[in-house]
């Protein structure tokens, strides 16, 4: 039989995470330029976020056996009168604001910092109407997590058909 091998991806993130911060403080304390005589110095710090291709808040997206369409957002920290959802068009509109209380206080250092608290304003979901129910759709928010279920349509919906005239030109 052979071995698996098993790679820890957390821990990979996290190492090469905590090398992009070094690299960061390492730019922030040595990389300085004159420009035209101004001084210009890269801005580093708390707020420069190292996780772009992370999505915030993390999620799971995935579609269950009877077709339906299931997001779990962990929002640790917010509350459901935060969170606004909605469909625009063929998409699920997804937005929350931080309450006040849990932002990070000033002139605090940290030693590891993972969790993060950030407003996340019109994120979109592709739901088409056609495929989904939104008129059944679930929402239970319980642990800091938002569950969202979006069934699937039992019946496409009725579109008006629009007859086009064909007429024939008149030949010169």
């Amino acid at each position: 039989m052979q071995d698996k091998i098993v790679i820890d991806l957390g821990r990979l993130m996290d190492e090469i995470f905590e090398s992009a911060e070094k690299v960061g403080r390492g730019l922030q304390e040595n990389f300085n330029l004159d420009k035209l005589g101004e001084k210009i110095r890269a801005k580093w710090d708390e707020t420069t976020d190292y996780y772009p291709a992370y999505t915030y808040p993390p999620l799971n997206v995935y579609m269950k056996p009877d077709k339906t369409l299931v997001f779990e957002f962990a929002l640790a920290g917010f509350d459901e009168k935060q969170i606004e959802l909605s469909f625009r068009g063929d998409y699920m509109v997804f937005s929350a604001r931080v309450a006040d209380h849990m932002l990070h206080e000033e002139n605090i250092r940290y030693f590891k910092r993972r969790l993060r608290f950030k407003d996340v304003a019109d994120q979109k979901y592709y739901v088409p109407d056609d495929k989904f129910d939104r008129e059944k759709v679930k929402a239970v928010f319980k642990s800091g997590v938002l569950k969202v279920e979006v069934p699937p349509r039992e019946e496409p919906p009725r579109m008006g058909s629009v007859m086009i005239e064909i007429v024939r030109e008149e030949e010169k």
